[in-house]
């Protein structure tokens, strides 16, 4: 299951189909893990697809020191201090919001700013997928309007994202990056944004090596985190393409996967 931790000073955990359980929720066996954690030294960072003020909310009691890359690596903070952000231009959102309007079959948008998540469409069955992941979600008449900076343009299929919304935004693909994020979501942002390369900016920061990081993921938004960390663990359950990349295999998140590979690195 695990390799022999060789002064890991960094974690870095995918939070959907990773770290949460089959309920959405962090595992309570985490809290102790992270004090171990922080007594050894080691920084613990959720690296997801979701919103920064939704990955603080789950880490509200622990958050102090903890370095957040959110919105699939476009923006990175700690303690409330932005590390590193990528947004999107103007052009390219109302581009990608006229293909996804044009759609014929059912999806929806979320526009993630800075400050806020934006959507257009508020009815019950769209908002509640998009709350899931967004704190801050605020409805507008126009998404095309919002005054923020934009870091993503995320797009929630009601069938599969893999062959619906993302071969539609193929001719985005051409210049962005389109990323499949889930089962229903695909990620449009800037090219050379992942959460590979925020995690490799961290690590310059920290003065950390790969070979003193660990990773956990699941599915294809965290391909490239696979390659930033000598211990790379896809769970159980991640998609075909992230255990071929990972070395090592965790349990699934409904096994709480991530929390017993953690023990056995910081024991007790």
């Amino acid at each position: 299951m695990s390799a022999p931790a060789s002064d890991i000073r960094l974690v870095a955990v995918d939070m959907d189909g990773t770290l949460l359980d089959g309920d959405g929720r962090v595992p309570e066996g985490l809290w102790p893990v992270l004090e171990r954690m922080r007594r050894a030294g080691a920084l613990f960072a959720p690296a997801s697809g979701r919103q920064y003020a939704t990955l603080r909310r789950e880490f509200e009691d622990h958050a102090d020191g903890m370095v957040f890359i959110a919105e699939n690596g476009t923006y990175v903070v700690r303690d409330g201090e932005e590390l590193a952000s990528d947004t999107l231009d103007r052009a390219l959102v109302a581009d990608v919001l006229g293909r996804v309007r044009g759609m014929s079959h059912d999806v929806g948008v979320v526009l993630c700013g800075k400050r806020s998540a934006y959507i257009e469409r508020d009815d019950h069955a769209f908002r509640t997928e998009a709350a899931k992941y967004y704190a801050l979600l605020e409805h507008v008449s126009d998404l095309e309007e919002v005054d923020d900076d934009v870091l993503k343009i995320a797009v929630y299929d009601f069938g599969d994202a893999e062959t619906g919304a993302a071969p539609a935004l193929s001719e985005i693909a051409r210049t962005h990056q389109v990323v499949v994020s889930g089962a229903h979501w695909v990620d449009v942002m800037n090219r050379g944004v992942n959460k590979g390369v925020a995690l490799r900016r961290l690590q310059g920061v920290l003065g950390v090596s790969a070979e003193q990081t660990a990773v956990f993921g699941d599915y294809l938004n965290d391909l490239e985190m696979m390659d930033a960390a000598y211990h790379s663990y896809a769970m159980a359950n991640a998609h075909p393409d992230v255990a071929a990349r990972a070395r090592l295999r965790a349990p699934s998140h409904l096994e709480h996967g991530v929390v017993r590979v953690l023990e056995e690195l910081f024991p007790a």
